[in-house]
């Protein structure tokens, strides 16, 4: 038995989809839509059987789904199955996408996660259209996220990105810096630190991104020990999630295996 599934995914389990979604009003969609559903059931199916294998329950590892390459339709869609964690790694798309999502979409409990390099002239457009960030990688990046969350009298979340890697196209604090990064960042009162994320190298064996996933934990238990609560762990995407899981994450950034490839000129 699959569990971690959404309410709505229960019920779809073992039915046919195509009965179930022949509400659209074109054949395209349907494809559409049951290509999600089941790449979602699939998903989740995944998730469970990775977080079993570390003795974990799979209620504790949220999916974001990461609507990279991914049209308005499609989110929207997915949103009617289920889901209700979105990833998006760029400013401009995200300016584009999530109001056209929100006019479209009946729930409104949607919350929008920021997973890709965030640069400080962007930051007042991120707190505008981000429940969470997941890609603070200096303390001067919080200190202008911290004022502009303050202007419009918000708690940003944020989670603070460490570099493992030497990959120079990778951001982040180095590790050695982290408690100190925390110890700058904790008094800014319009910013709460929610836990850490990582983005180790492309490896096409899985198993070769275990050490940074594991890293990050020692990270995290490491802050814990010092007093500073860091309950999540962003780490894992389509190609490495389940090593990630396994190692500990509490989010994992899933678009490929949900969405499909990305499309050539898609936002």
């Amino acid at each position: 038995m699959v569990t971690g599934l959404p309410e709505i995914l229960l019920k779809f389990r073992g039915r046919d989809t195509t009965i179930l979604l022949l509400r659209k009003k074109s054949v395209e969609n349907i494809v559409i839509n049951v290509m999600l559903l089941n790449n979602i059931k699939e998903v989740y199916k995944r998730i469970s059987q990775a977080a079993m294998r570390a003795g974990r329950s799979p209620e504790e590892v949220k999916l974001v789904a990461v609507t990279k390459g991914a049209g308005v339709e499609a989110v929207v869609e997915s949103i009617d199955i289920g889901l209700r964690d979105f990833g998006e790694s760029r400013i401009q798309a995200a300016q584009e996408k999530i109001p056209l999502v929100k006019s479209r979409a009946q729930d409104s409990a949607v919350v929008w996660h920021l997973i890709g390099h965030l640069q400080k002239n962007k930051a007042k457009a991120a707190v505008e259209l981000f429940d969470i960030i997941h890609s603070v990688d200096s303390p001067r990046l919080a200190e202008v996220l911290d004022k502009h969350a303050e202007r419009i009298g918000k708690k940003q979340k944020i989670l603070l990105q460490v570099k493992l890697s030497d990959d120079k196209s990778k951001y982040g604090i180095l590790k050695e810096n982290i408690i100190g990064s925390i110890k700058d960042i904790q008094p800014m009162k319009s910013l709460k630190i929610r836990g850490l994320m990582t983005i180790p190298p492309f490896f096409e064996d899985a198993e070769m991104a275990r050490p940074y996933f594991r890293e990050l934990r020692k990270i995290k238990e490491e802050a814990e020990s010092s007093g500073f609560r860091l309950p999540e762990l962003s780490m894992g995407m389509s190609n490495d999630f389940e090593v990630a899981i396994e190692e500990g994450a509490t989010m994992v950034r899933i678009g490929t295996a949900i969405f499909g490839e990305r499309k050539r000129g898609a936002k």
